[in-house]
């Protein structure tokens, strides 16, 4: 398999810091063309940058996840404005809502979710969405918003799914997929056409099966891939073909 364009990881995660960059000086020979690096907090982004200033078919993107914005320092926006900068970020990121967890503030996860896409705005960078048990509120935002943008791990019904293309946006979808009981992620790649489809790992997290329950990587995005292609009737190279391209358009990457 080669063109594997995983759209969301997670390499400056402490997970990988024993097995970094050997893991990352051998995915390209694994068929690994892109990796897209998300980024959580204000540590995650400068530590993002620097992976992708290292390795060539790395890219970033600058940004504060919901959960880590209650202990994120004042003057947060002119960090990310000046990592947004570099030319190896493309997109703020991953911004949004998670109500999953109830010790974090719904209130300043909204205010840090506003404040990232009004800066994405000043910037012209698309967004990465993470939206998980917040699904009203994060697409109230969005209508609003309307960015240039991707839903990343998407987890909401194929309803959702057709609302968030019809917006203009982007779904990403991981291993999640290939889980025997994923009926409602299938339904919902169902409705995604594939001029918005993206692939992803969210690494070191959902691991495809037959990888369930290990820590992830870029190459495993193949297992992915051939569950996607099962589900539109095509092969598992037309899907990572077109993913990489949807990607490398979204990404604004055009080498």
């Amino acid at each position: 398999m080669e063109n594997i364009f995983d759209s969301h990881a997670h390499y400056a995660d402490n997970d990988f810091k024993k097995v970094r960059d050997e893991l990352l000086a051998t995915l390209p020979d694994k068929g690994v063309k892109y990796v897209m690096l998300a980024s959580t907090n204000v540590t995650d982004t400068v530590k993002n940058l620097e992976l992708a200033r290292k390795y060539s078919y790395i890219w970033s993107s600058s940004g504060i996840h919901p959960s880590d914005c209650e202990k994120t320092p004042a003057g947060y926006l002119d960090l990310l404005r000046e990592t947004a900068n570099d030319p190896k970020v493309r997109a703020i990121g991953e911004i949004g809502l998670d109500y999953h967890y109830q010790e974090f503030s719904k209130d300043i996860q909204m205010k840090f979710f506003t404040e990232q896409l009004d800066l994405a705005k000043e910037l012209n960078k698309p967004v990465i969405i993470h939206s998980r048990d917040a699904c009203e509120d994060t697409m109230e935002v969005l209508r609003k918003y309307r960015p240039e943008g991707v839903m990343h791990c998407f987890s909401y019904s194929a309803e959702i799914a057709k609302e968030v293309v019809k917006l203009g946006m982007y779904v990403g979808f991981t291993g999640v997929v290939t889980f025997k009981n994923a009926n409602k992620t299938v339904k919902a790649v169902e409705a995604v056409p594939l001029e918005r489809l993206l692939l992803e790992t969210d690494c070191p997290y959902m691991a495809p099966e037959p990888f369930r329950g290990q820590k992830s990587e870029s190459s495993m995005i193949a297992y992915t891939a051939a569950k996607i292609a099962e589900i539109k009737g095509l092969t598992t190279q037309e899907i990572l073909d077109i993913t990489c391209e949807n990607a490398k358009r979204f990404y604004g990457i055009e080498e």
